[in-house]
């Protein structure tokens, strides 16, 4: 009986510890590196998750948008944002690594947050957010176009950069003329 008992408990162990390697096992498939570093993956990574938010958000920005100036801004995120997407999905694949293909919980937060939001507040919060996802972007992009380790990435994150700062100040003159009318019509 004890040698039944401690079989079990060794195949039981054995079971588990095969358990737990399963999921690390998964995690190290998603996140493939191939010739790049870590860091120059990181960035890549966040990159490609930035830009199917941008896209994503700027869809529901064409359709939910009161103010002109924010559609014509949303069409521009989708377009700009679709063919960075698809030169950095090339890059990765040139270097055998593997990008994600959803987008994160935050983004999708901020997605369920804007869907419940209609007309000027829509496009206050939507702008508001864009504003502060193009700093944090123009930051990433410019420290990976000067520091990065591979040329390949350096060269992707120095030629679209200036993409992303004419978007910072796309986006900060339409926020700031949505924050005007807003203001203007309380008064």
């Amino acid at each position: 009986m004890k040698l039944k008992l401690l079989e079990t408990l060794r195949y039981g162990t054995v079971l588990g510890a095969i358990c737990l390697l399963i999921p690390a096992t998964a995690l190290a498939a998603d996140e493939n590196h191939g010739q790049l570093s870590s860091s120059d993956y990181k960035f890549m990574r966040e990159a490609d998750l930035g830009g199917m938010a941008e896209v994503q958000l700027g869809q529901i920005a064409k359709d939910r948008a009161t103010d002109p100036a924010v559609k014509q801004f949303a069409e521009k995120m989708v377009n700009d944002h679709t063919q960075a997407n698809q030169q950095l999905s090339q890059l990765a694949s040139q270097k055998g690594a593997t990008l994600p293909t959803e987008i994160p919980a935050s983004e999708r937060r901020e997605t369920d947050h804007l869907l419940k939001l209609s007309g000027p507040e829509f496009d206050r919060a939507y702008m508001k957010h864009m504003v502060s996802d193009h700093k944090t972007d123009v930051k990433a992009f410019e420290h990976a176009a000067k520091k990065s380790s591979d040329p390949d990435v350096q060269a992707w994150a120095a030629k679209t950069l200036p993409t992303l700062q004419e978007h910072l100040q796309m986006a900060k003159q339409v926020d700031s003329n949505v924050k005007n009318e807003s203001s203007s019509t309380i008064q």
